[in-house]
C-alpha cells in the first residue's frame, strides 16, 4: 500500500490534472470536491477517453462524401470551440470510488480488483482515507513472495 495519496480538486482544467499527474509521476488520483470529500477518480485514461470521444468517426463509413465533408467541418469547430472552454477534472472524473479497510486481506483487494477491472483500490481507516493499493503494489507482493 501506498500511505500518501494526493487527491485534486474537482475545478482543477484537465491541463492542470495532466501536469500533476506528470509531476508526481503517477497515472490517477482521487478528486475531492470543496468540503474534500473524496467524489471520484480521474485518470489518464480519462484524459484518453475524452480526446478521443471528441474526434469519434466511426459514424462516417455510413455517410456519403458530402456529409462527411460536413461532418469533419462540424467537428473542427465543435473541437475549436471546446478547446476554448476549460474542461475540468470533475467533467472527466469517474464518480465511483472503489475502497477497502485497511484489515481487508491482499487476496481479497485483488479479487476485487480483477472482478472489477480496476487498477487502483482506496483504502480507509474508519471514513478516513488511510492509502491506495495499486496494481504495482499487487505485482510488488508477487515478486516479494517470489523471491522468498
Amino acid at each position: 500500500m501506498t500511505p500518501t495519496v494526493k487527491s485534486v480538486p474537482q475545478s482543477w482544467t484537465m491541463q492542470q490534472f495532466s501536469a500533476f499527474l506528470s509531476d508526481n509521476n503517477i497515472s490517477g488520483s482521487p478528486v475531492a470536491n470543496q468540503e474534500g470529500q473524496l467524489i471520484g477518480i480521474a485518470t489518464l485514461k480519462d484524459i484518453a477517453d475524452f480526446h478521443l470521444n471528441s474526434v469519434d468517426s466511426s459514424y462516417e463509413e455510413q455517410l456519403s462524401e458530402e456529409e462527411k465533408l460536413e461532418a469533419r467541418r462540424l467537428r473542427m469547430m465543435i473541437f475549436e470551440g471546446m478547446a476554448k472552454l476549460p474542461v475540468e477534472v470533475g467533467d472527466i472524473m469517474t464518480p465511483i470510488i472503489f475502497s477497502v479497510d485497511e484489515e481487508t486481506a491482499i487476496v481479497d483487494v485483488a479479487k476485487l480488483m480483477m472482478e472489477e477491472h480496476l487498477h487502483r483500490v482506496f483504502v480507509k481507516k474508519g471514513e478516513d482515507l488511510s492509502g491506495i493499493i495499486t496494481t504495482y503494489d499487487l505485482l510488488k507482493v508477487i515478486v516479494d513472495e517470489a523471491a522468498s
